[in-house]
């Protein structure tokens, strides 16, 4: 079943079935769903391009062909890059073994076809009949996946959430700790301490990391190394290439190929 834009009844999506799977087109622009919440738990997977969910604490990333999981009641918003596929997988209370907390899991070739082949079958089906039985083999497999750390800590102080926020928004930003401290009204070392304990993170890795969770959604959503480098603000994209591969261990290109091939 297709759908190529989100209805405000999918936020409380409660499927009278085991699991449903839904598939989403977004336009050739960036597409954001606003925070939301609901009884089912909610497996966010990007079939192409990729999408950053906002849940509390943390700002999660969904590479090509790996899901968010989000457990039911949890407020939540997705960002997706322009032209994605998408795939919701809304799994009813108690239907599955999966964890009581937000992580990433890395599906397999499998287990991708049998979403997407779901995703295209009528959403209330018999007890019993074949799609019930696909259903529960497709969440028997879902508990065996791998999980990923692809994930970033999110302040909750109401300062460190305004620059968050602005970073977010704008991640070539590059003011400053100092800066923000004389735009806030408090001191450098303050909201240092704070990002520390709130986040684990010094304000500078903090902001490293996250340039690195939107540059893997950019480019996994298609764009260049080149691109995605001066819009992080970056003088150069091979000082960008440093950074990632400190990061991740491979140059942007490497990563996001091999990662594709392993998918694929």
């Amino acid at each position: 079943m297709q759908r190529p834009v989100f209805g405000r009844q999918d936020f409380d999506y409660k499927p009278s079935v085991p699991v449903v799977a839904l598939r989403v087109d977004v336009q050739a622009r960036e597409h954001e769903i606003p925070i939301h919440q609901h009884e089912s738990g909610q497996l966010v997977i990007a079939l192409r391009g990729a999408v950053t969910c906002d849940v509390p604490g943390a700002l999660w990333m969904v590479p090509p062909q790996a899901g968010v999981w989000i457990p039911g009641g949890t407020p939540h918003s997705n960002r997706s890059t322009a032209n994605a596929v998408l795939f919701f997988l809304f799994i009813a209370p108690g239907a599955a073994a999966l964890p009581a907390r937000c992580c990433t899991l890395r599906l397999s070739p499998m287990l991708s076809e049998m979403i997407q082949y779901l995703a295209g079958l009528p959403p209330t089906y018999e007890p019993g009949s074949a799609t019930d039985r696909l259903a529960h083999v497709l969440l028997d497999q879902l508990c065996t996946m791998p999980a990923e750390e692809l994930f970033l800590p999110m302040p909750q102080d109401a300062r460190l959430r305004r620059i968050s926020q602005a970073i977010t928004l704008d991640p070539s930003d590059r003011r400053t700790l100092s800066d923000w401290a004389h735009e806030l009204a408090t001191s450098e070392r303050t909201l240092n301490r704070l990002c520390t304990a709130q986040t684990g993170l010094s304000f500078g890795r903090w902001r490293r990391q996250l340039h690195m969770i939107v540059a893997l959604r950019e480019l996994s959503g298609g764009a260049t190394v080149q691109q995605v480098a001066y819009d992080l603000g970056y003088e150069s994209p091979s000082a960008f290439i440093t950074m990632f591969k400190k990061a991740f261990g491979k140059p942007p290109a490497t990563y996001i190929s091999d990662r594709l091939r392993v998918e694929n």
